[in-house]
């Protein structure tokens, strides 16, 4: 494997082809190890992570910490930085990044704000890691999507992605958009109510990629042809208004009477955790992979920590 350098993980634009390529061959060799001899349990083990979330997670806070502790390296974490750290007695960010600096060798950040994650990369003597910042960006999860839509599909190329639900806030289409301009002859289709359409930027960025996009407001139509149909849940939490939610909210669902009519070899994705979008029926059609793709976390979290810490 090529050495290079990997500072900090903030953005999906970051990386390349070539980049994308040595993280997923990492991660195959984490996925491998952890069911094999276990050659990496120790290779991080003298090595610390600050856990910093100052938003809930589960599956993102979770996997990273299980990621470390599987690479024999150690944890210091807080479930919710905004309540139980200084945050809650006005400390700002950039001096909570810098008194963390010198207690861990590497910072996974979840914030509030967008662009928060490059704010303390901006500052940090060690690396960070954006776990999502407010309604920005989630690298780590768009790198986890790419990785399990690379296993359904090898080639990666020419490949129909519908994006549903909460386009406007969420933090996962918006990365996964950017890291899908990085392949051949993709064509992504926005499916949403009004008030959460995808924002102009990304929009933007796709057309100076060539990436055709589409609005759609008809799901069943849309999943008949998708490769795949990534869904995500309406963020009630970053609504402003109760009646823009209440437009949004249960607008798109997908059913079981829908999943039959998509392509066989199509695949479900969700990043979790979801409300009604898509029923538990589903969970068991040949098509849903949005349990492995959790999964997937964990190996990918283990191969940037890897990446990040050892350089290698």
């Amino acid at each position: 494997m090529s050495t290079f350098t990997l500072k900090h993980v903030v953005e999906s634009q970051q990386f390349d082809r070539e980049l994308l390529t040595i993280v997923f061959k990492t991660a195959d060799r984490m996925k491998a190890d952890l069911a094999g001899d276990r050659r990496f349990r120790t290779f991080l083990n003298d090595k610390i992570m600050a856990s910093l979330f100052y938003e809930p997670s589960t599956r993102t806070r979770f996997s990273f910490e299980s990621a470390m502790r599987r690479l024999g390296g150690s944890v210091i974490t807080t479930e919710n930085a905004r309540e139980f750290s200084s945050a809650a007695k006005g400390e700002s960010l950039s001096d909570s990044t810098k008194i963390m600096c010198g207690y861990a060798d590497v910072i996974v950040m979840r914030h509030n704000e967008a662009g928060s994650a490059s704010k303390a990369a901006d500052i940090s003597s060690i690396p960070i890691i954006n776990a999502g910042d407010g309604a920005g960006q989630h690298p780590t999860q768009a790198l986890l999507d790419v990785y399990t839509i690379a296993d359904a599909f090898p080639d990666m190329s020419g490949l129909k992605i519908a994006m549903v639900g909460d386009l406007r806030y969420g933090r996962t289409v918006r990365s996964l958009s950017y890291l899908l301009s990085k392949y051949n002859d993709m064509e992504i289709t926005f499916v949403s109510p009004p008030v959460c359409r995808m924002e102009h930027d990304i929009k933007a960025y796709l057309d100076k990629y060539d990436v055709a996009w589409y609005e759609e407001t008809d799901l069943a139509r849309v999943a008949k042809e998708a490769d795949c149909i990534y869904m995500t849940r309406i963020q009630k939490e970053r609504f402003h208004s109760v009646d823009d939610y209440l437009e949004a909210a249960s607008k798109y669902i997908l059913s079981a009477e829908l999943v039959s009519g998509m392509k066989s070899d199509a695949i479900i994705m969700h990043p979790l955790p979801r409300v009604d979008e898509i029923p538990e029926e589903v969970d068991n059609v040949p098509q849903a992979r949005y349990f492995e793709q959790a999964q997937n976390g964990l190996y990918i979290r283990m191969a940037l920590l890897y990446l990040l810490l050892k350089g290698e």
